[in-house]
């Protein structure tokens, strides 16, 4: 029987934050991601103020999502074509630079709805790559056995982001005014691009072959998708189990408050408190995996299985909820549920997807995920108007039952010699 308690790390993933170009590639993350979470309240009270239409402020939300689904796809080619460090770089920049943009041209009244539109269409096409870019470069700055706690180190920064960013947009505003703050935020991509800049990303060999290749993007696509469908199938499973994740612990997040306006006494005070509860759920949870030691595939597989099935248990208590203070407990328990699935999934991909297939690997994760995501929240929002709140938040905890039983499939299928024969080199 298997052992469902991982062995800790003496050290722990902080010791990865000495090393030289992890530690640089952290800090620009944490740097990046606060200046994200600026930048989701100030953009939307930015053109709020601007055109006084919630519609239109809604519009921002969809133009940042649909480059994602589009083009996921063909960035991967491209992130397996050239130098990653770089091209996070180069979305850093670009990304600062549009983000200025908004707020300069403002002021010399030459802002129109649709230069703003435009504006934020380009910066959701740079964000789409920097996703997988990040994630292809992390198996190049630490060993295979550290990937784990490096993803959930990365995953704090994006905790600390959502948690601090916020907050901070809404003093900012309330202080310097909303176009000094997408200006700061504009300089937080800088200050990212400067970390990244004395990162040293070691070159496989796969890579610098392919370099020296002349296949159209035609090919390098089919090349990606046969790896996915018939190569190394454990990817495929990965993608299901990310869709069914997704679309779980998307529509989670905005069912909640329509559960606690319907169906509980909590009252909209204690909604913030049960968003903090989530938020810290999730903190510590990622903050556990980094002194958590690498585990094999399978046991990787089976923590999923075992997090989104108390995840599920503990949506399903919400309905029987009977204080406020349980319900945060709960809430925090879907938290840190969640917050297991993308380190240990990161992990899985980086150590069974040869180098040259990484940025493709997770631009289709990145796609699935995103697609997932808006179905989600459209399907589950539709459920909580057209039946109600309860049997909204039933569909969501049967998702994430779903999602383990899918897991614990994609474990008895995987093969530790099929992963072995196809795994990456790591070079560090």
């Amino acid at each position: 029987m298997r052992n469902w308690f991982p062995s800790l790390s003496k050290e722990g993933g902080c010791r990865l934050l000495a090393t030289r170009d992890f530690g640089l590639l952290w800090w620009a993350q944490v740097i990046s991601q606060i200046g994200d979470g600026i930048t989701k309240v100030a953009l939307l009270w930015f053109v709020y103020q601007l055109t006084g239409s919630a519609l239109k402020m809604t519009i921002i939300g969809v133009l940042q999502t649909i480059p994602p689904l589009l083009l996921s796809p063909l960035i991967g080619v491209y992130l397996d074509r050239l130098p990653k460090k770089f091209i996070m770089i180069f979305l850093d920049i670009a990304r600062g630079i549009l983000i200025a943009l908004i707020p300069l041209l403002h002021m010399f009244d030459m802002l129109t709805l649709e230069v703003l539109y435009g504006l934020v269409l380009f910066t959701a096409v740079f964000s789409a790559g920097f996703g997988p870019a990040l994630a292809s470069v992390v198996p190049r700055l630490v060993q295979k056995a550290d990937l784990m706690p490096a993803n959930a180190m990365i995953q704090c920064t994006t905790n600390v982001g959502v948690l601090l960013g916020p907050a901070m947009s809404g003093l900012l505003i309330a202080f310097i005014g909303v176009q000094n703050v997408l200006f700061l935020d504009a300089a937080t991509f800088l200050c990212s691009a400067l970390c990244l800049l004395p990162i040293r990303v070691p070159q496989s060999q796969q890579c610098e072959e392919k370099l020296e290749t002349q296949n159209t993007v035609k090919q390098d696509l089919q090349e990606g998708l046969q790896f996915v469908l018939s190569r190394q199938r454990i990817i495929l499973g990965i993608i299901s189990m990310t869709v069914l994740f997704t679309v779980g612990a998307s529509a989670f997040v905005y069912v909640l408050p329509v559960f606690v306006e319907k169906m509980t006494d909590i009252g909209p005070t204690w909604l913030g408190w049960l968003w903090s509860a989530m938020g810290a759920g999730m903190l510590l949870t990622s903050i556990v995996l980094t002194w958590v030691k690498q585990m094999d595939v399978q046991a990787r597989l089976q923590f999923i299985a075992g997090s989104m099935g108390i995840g599920g248990v503990a949506v399903y208590g919400l309905t029987f909820v009977p204080s406020p203070i349980i319900a945060a407990f709960l809430v925090g328990l879907v938290g840190g549920s969640t917050a297991m699935f993308t380190p240990l999934m990161w992990s899985l991909v980086q150590e069974i997807t040869p180098d040259i297939l990484m940025g493709r690997v997770f631009s289709f994760v990145n796609t699935s995920a995103m697609a997932s995501a808006s179905a989600g929240m459209i399907a589950f929002g539709w459920i909580s108007d057209a039946i109600g709140a309860a049997v909204s938040i039933g569909f969501v905890g049967l998702t994430f039952f779903i999602t383990a039983a899918v897991t614990m499939l994609v474990s008895r299928r995987a093969s530790s010699q099929t992963i072995a024969l196809t795994s990456a080199h790591h070079t560090v």
